[in-house]
């Protein structure tokens, strides 16, 4: 059931079904995408949510229009589409209304859902004493003279990665990763630190290393777009499993 999954403060996503395409340069279709917050359930097929705002001004999505949605909730991930039914004002909160179209999917727990992926990467290893000065100073890294290494990233999630190297790192040695996620047709860049749970040689391939990693030390925006970011990739496959063309 919906009351059982997604509470009122939860984060959402809404992306437009019928928007104005925007194709890059190379190619990447950019569709609207709007977060904002669950501010009611009304029951099993109807929401509230609060309107999003756009560079600080309300923005009145239009009565009729369908959205495809993405629910961050404790339970987990979740997507389902909807249509927007009504919009109003309420002791100064602007409201949107939005019904249900389809029934809510689950993905695998957001934080432990997985991405296979090619992901360029930079990374370097970070000493205990650097890592401690970053944990108590809430910075992103602070050696920036030191040469970076590297690497392609295979698997992802908002937990942590798997990546190739041509370098075994000792377990439980701390990682700086330096990538970048294309979301909505932007790319972001990331610096995260991870620390080491397996490295191991690469089967078939001298000289490389498969290295898993679990993402240490991360904030919360971080790890959303990261989970952003593969909701979007996976959604694409999906899309194109089902012969739906872009």
């Amino acid at each position: 059931m919906l009351s059982d999954r997604v509470i009122p403060g939860d984060k959402v996503d809404l992306t437009e079904v019928k928007s104005e395409e925007k194709v890059t340069a190379d190619g990447v279709i950019q569709r609207k995408t709007y977060s904002t917050r669950v501010y009611d359930i009304v029951s099993e097929d109807e929401i509230k949510v609060n309107m999003p705002f756009v560079d600080g001004h309300v923005e009145l999505l239009e009565i009729g229009d369908d959205y495809d949605l993405c629910f961050y909730s404790g339970n987990g991930l979740y997507q389902c589409y909807a249509r927007v039914s009504d919009r109003y004002k309420s002791n100064n909160v602007y409201v949107l209304g939005l019904e249900l179209t389809s029934p809510l999917r689950k993905f695998q727990r957001r934080e432990y859902y997985r991405l296979n992926c090619i992901l360029n990467m930079k990374c370097r290893e970070v000493g205990e004493k650097e890592f401690n000065e970053i944990r108590k100073n809430d910075v992103r890294f602070i050696n920036t003279d030191l040469t970076l290494e590297d690497g392609v990233i295979v698997d992802i999630s908002g937990g942590g990665a798997k990546f190739i190297s041509d370098r075994k790192f000792e377990r439980e040695s701390k990682i700086l990763f330096v990538f970048t996620l294309n979301l909505g047709g932007k790319p972001t860049e990331y610096s995260v630190i991870g620390r080491v749970i397996l490295s191991e040689p690469l089967e078939g391939r001298t000289g490389e290393f498969k290295n898993h990693i679990q993402f240490i030390n991360m904030n919360d925006r971080d790890r959303e777009g990261i989970i952003r970011y593969i909701f979007e990739e996976e959604r694409k496959i999906r899309r194109k499993q089902s012969g739906i063309v872009e």
